[in-house]
């Protein structure tokens, strides 16, 4: 349940006007109907833990909330993850009806003698949208990479650029491709963070597609191979995404897990070996869920505070979110939360309903201070001139009314 306590007023001073904060206290959260409920991004404060990996990337996808960094922003070789772009580009041909899985591209002779981890496919044949989207998932196959980049984009170099035009779209700024397979190339590079974003935009605009990437072992012509992600064999709730290994990138992984509603993401890149891979995904994924957790507060709607209206029809109008708000913050923090309700009092009148009055400001240990704005639920018109004189008079002799 939500508790609040009434503080005394804080008065504050900006520049020449007064600032009253009316403070309340978030003792006890939440019912269970209240942790169903989502969600206004906001940030947990990223905590220290140590990692082995050289960079990373972890974060809470119902609100945004990052839960640990390290180099994210640094331009990396992602080796076989950027194959997750390959990916997003083939699932949006699917989702716009521009391709079919049932629909078959030509295998050229670069894609049947490309190297490195293959699906095998033959020269001069056709192989299925369906089984190509599988051998680049499961069987994390260079040649069906190039068999879908020249049959979408008609060379390997043109479907590249257009990986990178629509990664700018989609607010990965760094990102660039210069291949469709995640092969070594000094100009071919993503960040942690932007690995995340391409995870996301994954899950969330593809949910159709999106359950290919649990699909444990793959088949063809003969040859069964493994999913490479070390987490789909944990029962901890991991349902994709990509591996990725190079010389250069080290051993990699973006991975995705779900529980009780839940999502993590989690970006691991430049470590020593697949066993390390595996031990510190499945670490870092357990930390991420036992130590952090999601709580409700508030429903779009919910009258949050009442701020005092000057010269209006009515004496106080009440204030709301626009959205759901829930945050992410560290279990054991979550019992030292507080949140303030603050705006300049009082609030002149007239008041257009949805404008924004105040600001509900939230923090916690180890949280980054959350402020999300409140507007007004209703409309508040100006009485008449008599009305306005007598209210004028009364806070001046008499000062603001305790409600």
């Amino acid at each position: 349940m939500l508790t609040r306590h009434q503080d005394t007023e804080l008065k504050m001073t900006e520049s020449v006007s007064a600032m009253t904060c009316r403070t309340s206290q978030l003792a006890r959260i939440f019912t269970p109907l209240f942790l169903t409920l989502l969600l206004l991004a906001t940030v947990a404060k990223a905590e220290t833990i140590e990692t082995a990996a050289r960079e990373a990337f972890i974060f809470d996808m119902n609100t945004g909330a990052v839960l640990l960094e390290k180099n994210a922003d640094d331009l990396m070789a992602p080796a076989s993850m950027s194959k997750l772009m390959t990916i997003y580009m083939v699932f949006e041909r699917l989702k716009e009806g521009s391709l079919k899985l049932e629909d078959t591209l030509p295998v050229s002779e670069k894609a049947w003698k490309k190297g490195g981890s293959k699906m095998f496919v033959e020269v001069d044949t056709r192989v299925s949208v369906s089984d190509l989207l599988r051998g680049i998932i499961v069987q994390s196959g260079n040649d069906a990479c190039i068999v879908v980049a020249e049959g979408l984009g008609g060379s390997e170099e043109a479907f590249a650029e257009a990986m990178t035009s629509r990664a700018r779209e989609l607010g990965m700024a760094k990102s660039t491709f210069h291949n469709a397979t995640g092969w070594p190339d000094p100009d071919h590079r993503m960040t942690a963070r932007e690995l995340g974003i391409l995870a996301k935009h994954l899950i969330q605009d593809f949910p159709k597609y999106y359950t290919i990437f649990a699909e444990k072992e793959f088949t063809f012509s003969d040859i069964k191979q493994g999913n490479r992600n070390p987490l789909l064999y944990k029962d901890n709730g991991t349902d994709g995404l990509k591996t990725g290994h190079t010389e250069e990138s080290g051993y990699g992984l973006v991975a995705s897990a779900e529980r009780d509603g839940r999502r993590i993401i989690l970006v691991l890149h430049g470590l020593d070996n697949a066993s390390e891979r595996s031990r510190e995904s499945e670490r870092l994924m357990e930390w991420a869920f036992r130590e952090y957790n999601n709580y409700a507060l508030f429903k779009a709607g919910d009258v949050v505070d009442n701020a005092r209206v000057w010269l209006g029809d009515k004496d106080t109008v009440p204030l709301t979110v626009e959205e759901e708000l829930t945050v992410t913050m560290n279990r054991q923090a979550r019992k030292s939360m507080t949140a303030k309700v603050v705006y300049n009092e009082p609030v002149p009148a007239p008041i257009i309903k949805g404008t924004p009055v105040a600001q509900l400001v939230i923090s916690a240990p180890e949280m980054e201070t959350v402020t999300v704005p409140l507007v007004a639920t209703e409309d508040i018109a100006q009485p008449g001139l008599f009305k306005r004189l007598t209210s004028a008079i009364d806070y001046l002799v008499f000062g603001p009314s305790v409600n």
